[in-house]
Formats: C-alpha cells, sequence, structure tokens
C-alpha cells in the first residue's frame, strides 16, 4: 500500500532535518521535488495507468532528489559530474533504511530504486522489467519537464551555484563545439562534455531529444519552454548567437513532429 500524505510527511521531516537552508539551490531543489512528484503523477494518469502505479509513480517524484540536498551539504554546488546524486540517493534511501519511514510496503522496493538510480543518467540501464522502466521513464521525464520551468524562474545563481553568478556569464559564454554538435545531431549531451556556461544551459534544451511520452513534449509545446529559455539571455557573440538560433530550429522541428505523430 502507498501512503502518498504519509510520503510527504515524512519528506518534511527529512527537510527539517538539515539546520542550514541558507543555499539558494535547497529552497529550488525543495519546490522542484513537489513539481516532479506532481509531473510524474499527471504522466501517469495520461497514460492512464491504475490508482496503485499513478501513486508509485508521484511517490518516485517525492523521493527521486533526497540525494541533492547531501550534496548541497556536502559540497555547497550542484555538480553531477562530481557528486552522483542519484546512486547517493539510492544508498540513503535503501542501505540505510530509510525508505521505510516513506513506505512501509517492500514490494515496490526495486522500481523505486531502479527509477531513482536511472533518472539522470545519459541512458536508462539495459534489461529492466517492464514496469520498472516504464516509472524509469515517467521520473525521467517528470524531471526534465521541471527542469525547464526551473531555468524559466530561477535566478542562474541558484540554478548552477559556484559556475554561474550572474546572467551577464551566461551571455557572454560561448559554446563548445561537442555540445553543439550534439544538439544538432538530435541527442542529449553526455554532462561530461560540458565546458562553459551556456553548455550547462543548452543541455536541459537537449533534453527534449530523450522525452518518452506524447504527454512530455505537449507540455513543452504548451509552455513554450525552449523559445523562453534560449530568449532568456541576450548573447554577446554574434557566432553563438546564430548557433542557439539553430538549436531554437532544430528542437522546435523535433517536438513539432513528435506532435504531428500522436
Amino acid at each position: 500500500m502507498i501512503d502518498i500524505a504519509k510520503a510527504k510527511i515524512a519528506f518534511k521531516d527529512f527537510l527539517d532535518e538539515y539546520e542550514d537552508k541558507s543555499d539558494l539551490g535547497f529552497e529550488l531543489k525543495i519546490v522542484h521535488t513537489y513539481h516532479v512528484a506532481e509531473n510524474a503523477k499527471k504522466i501517469a494518469q495520461e497514460l492512464k495507468l491504475s490508482k496503485e502505479d499513478i501513486e508509485l509513480a508521484e511517490l518516485i517524484g517525492i523521493l527521486h532528489d533526497i540525494g541533492r540536498f547531501e550534496e548541497l551539504k556536502i559540497t555547497k554546488e550542484l555538480n553531477s559530474v562530481k557528486f552522483d546524486h542519484a546512486g547517493h540517493g539510492s544508498k540513503m534511501l535503501f542501505e540505510k533504511g530509510m525508505i521505510r519511514k516513506f513506505i512501509e510496503d517492500r514490494q515496490y522496493d526495486n522500481i523505486i530504486k531502479k527509477a531513482i538510480e536511472n533518472h539522470s543518467k545519459l541512458k536508462i540501464e539495459e534489461n529492466l522489467d517492464a514496469r520498472t522502466l516504464l516509472h524509469s521513464k515517467i521520473i525521467r521525464d517528470a524531471d526534465k519537464i521541471d527542469n525547464y520551468r526551473v531555468k524559466k524562474d530561477e535566478k542562474v545563481e541558484a540554478i548552477f551555484p559556484k559556475r554561474v553568478n550572474k546572467k551577464e556569464d551566461m551571455e557572454e559564454s560561448k559554446l563548445s563545439d561537442k555540445v553543439y554538435n550534439t544538439i544538432l545531431d538530435k541527442k542529449c549531451v553526455d554532462i561530461h562534455d560540458r565546458v562553459t556556461p551556456l553548455d550547462f544551459w543548452v543541455c536541459i534544451l537537449a533534453f527534449t531529444f530523450d522525452l518518452n511520452f506524447d504527454v512530455s513534449y505537449k507540455i513543452v509545446k504548451e509552455n513554450d519552454y525552449i523559445n523562453v529559455l534560449i530568449d532568456r539571455f541576450q548573447y554577446k557573440d554574434e557566432d553563438t548567437k546564430n548557433k542557439m538560433e539553430e538549436i531554437r530550429k532544430s528542437i522546435n522541428e523535433f517536438i513539432d513532429e513528435k506532435i504531428d505523430l500522436t
């Protein structure tokens, strides 16, 4: 049995254990967690899943970034290259027994564990059973969709602590050739290939190439996220400005093609 109300109380109790909540990224990740949980619930509902799987999707959303809060506590930044927040969150929950604070029923443990571990990987691991694969795809889409919202609404210094201090850092940045060409090839960017601040920004735009469900593409389209995120900055370098327009065209065409197929 899944008790979402209990899980939300347990999440609040988990957050209350942190004495220092001053980092801008801390509040950002709290808001992000609740949005991802709602996104996961919405996707599961659109897929017409059972009540049990809708609740499971929402629960995974609540738990998916548990490791991020420890990351901020330990490193004072959000850096997936230096710190595997998904793997760390999985260990916190399942090696230390924290999962039982959120759900008593053990039957979902492997699905939850694998979904959390796979939510931020470049690709989902192979040989998952059908239900685990489904929930891994749901949380990946739910997380990516809210990443667009985060990049639209939040301060850049909160999004990229220690990496970007003001919007001018982004506007004066250039794209790495490898990152730019990866996006034109309609592929997600490997986090290890990111070098410049703008690489980190367009990496989010490239999430579009890894969305799994029709509803996810429609949400991105309805919110005009690609155009909004590209237009958030005034790029100083003319070549960079032209490259961003090519990226805009490539991703928007990709979204339109996906929606036309539905």
